[in-house]
């Protein structure tokens, strides 16, 4: 069987960066911290009292209005703004296209969290009678994002959400570029999203000693593969993207911002939440990416790193590029986004495979913020773009996430030339 062609026609966000793509772009390129000090619930007693926000949100600035907003938790409303913006980019006319062969995969880490620990508080401040929502189910559960984008814009094709923690938005978009090369879906809007600022993710971040609690210096406290670093930053928002077979989207005209070229996923079976020391399963998954694709590793100009800023995920990522790329691992750029933009769990690879095609867009590698001071234990001639953007054209871009559970994704995305 001939394998399809994938390519990426239309992209969304919404995050700590920016409301929509240019906004989000700009501030990529400019080296901008999201963070800042927690609004969304009094945080004094938390060891960690900062996170990368959504800055203003308004669910109806955006269009939805209060009766979906209150049906709707904030990580199913983050999907359908970046959905929006996604398709409208796309110039996608959805009473042409055959709407059974578009579908969408949208995945989230852990879903409506915030409507769960409403819905507790409310019966335990309300008395022993349990009344709870009728919506609490479906606001809840991580697959009603793609359900209802799927509803409101009649798309009957393949239709589900992944959850492999922070790996979760790669696996989504890596199901789409495969179903899509086996002729089993023209179109599908796929992507992550994930809403986790609140006081049951903060505190079981800081229970696990993962997020940072640097409250004092919070503007800068994602550093990435900094000596001094003690943790992630937490993020939210989405990002979605519609990945369209290449055919198709030639017939309609459409804009090309880059193809999908291959995808790699692994397990380091190794630990809950450490990765493994020796870095196999993250040098492996790059290398399938890459050989999916057809090329080698001195094709790869740029990539975008997990680099949470934690103290063992920065060094063994570090590790696992230099034993893949050899030389060429230093004729690379890479960087980690999240320095900039947070950690968003489950939608972070949707949001940094925009990063690549930022940098494939404007000729520029987004870079690494608030580096400091060098770690013995890291290969400093590796090209972390620390602090300044850095010109460059890029043509083979890779956007690697691994999560809590040992799942590691990187997905390879190529210039259209």
């Amino acid at each position: 069987m001939q394998l399809k062609r994938v390519v990426i026609t239309g992209i969304g966000t919404i995050n700590s960066l920016g409301h929509n793509v240019p906004q989000y772009f700009d501030n990529l390129i400019a080296g901008t911290s999201g963070a800042g000090l927690i609004t969304r619930f009094d945080a004094q007693k938390f060891k960690t009292r900062f996170a990368c926000e959504i800055k203003g949100y308004d669910p109806e600035k955006f269009g939805i209005e209060k009766r979906e907003a209150r049906r709707n938790d904030p990580f199913a409303q983050y999907a359908f703004i970046a959905t929006d913006e996604a398709l409208k980019d796309s110039g996608l006319d959805l009473d042409a296209i055959d709407k059974d062969r578009a579908g969408v995969i949208v995945g989230s880490g852990i879903g409506g969290i915030e409507t769960l620990l409403e819905e507790i508080r409310h019966f335990y401040e309300g008395g022993m009678e349990p009344r709870f929502s009728p919506f609490l189910v479906p606001m809840m559960i991580p697959d009603m994002a793609s359900g209802m984008i799927s509803m409101k814009y009649g798309f009957r094709g393949p239709n589900y959400a992944t959850v492999s923690a922070c790996s979760t938005s790669n696996h989504a978009m890596s199901d789409a570029f495969t179903l899509i090369r086996l002729g089993k879906a023209n179109i599908i809007i796929t992507g992550g999203s994930e809403a986790p600022i609140n006081v049951a993710s903060i505190g079981g971040f800081n229970a696990a000693r993962a997020i940072s609690t640097n409250n004092a210096e919070y503007m800068t406290a994602s550093r990435p593969f900094d000596k001094t670093r003690d943790g992630f930053v937490m993020g939210e928002g989405a990002g979605i993207l519609v990945f369209e077979e290449l055919e198709h989207a030639k017939r309609r005209g459409a804009k090309i911002y880059a193809e999908v070229g291959g995808s790699g996923m692994t397990a380091d079976a190794y630990h809950i939440t450490a990765p493994h020391p020796d870095g196999e399963g993250a040098r492996r998954v790059m290398e399938l990416a890459i050989e999916e694709a057809g090329l080698k590793p001195t094709d790869v100009d740029y990539i975008n790193l997990h680099g949470t800023s934690t103290p063992l995920g920065d060094i063994v990522e570090a590790k696992a590029i230099g034993d893949l790329f050899g030389l060429h691992a230093y004729k690379m750029n890479l960087s980690a986004t999240k320095s900039m933009a947070g950690h968003s769990l489950g939608a972070t690879g949707a949001i940094e495979i925009l990063a690549c095609i930022c940098a494939m867009e404007r000729d520029m590698i987004p870079p690494t913020i608030n580096f400091k001071e060098e770690d013995p234990a890291i290969d400093y001639k590796l090209n972390f773009t620390f602090n300044q953007a850095q010109e460059r054209k890029v043509r083979v871009a890779i956007s690697n996430t691994f999560g809590f559970g040992g799942h590691n994704s990187s997905l390879l995305i190529k210039k259209m030339e």
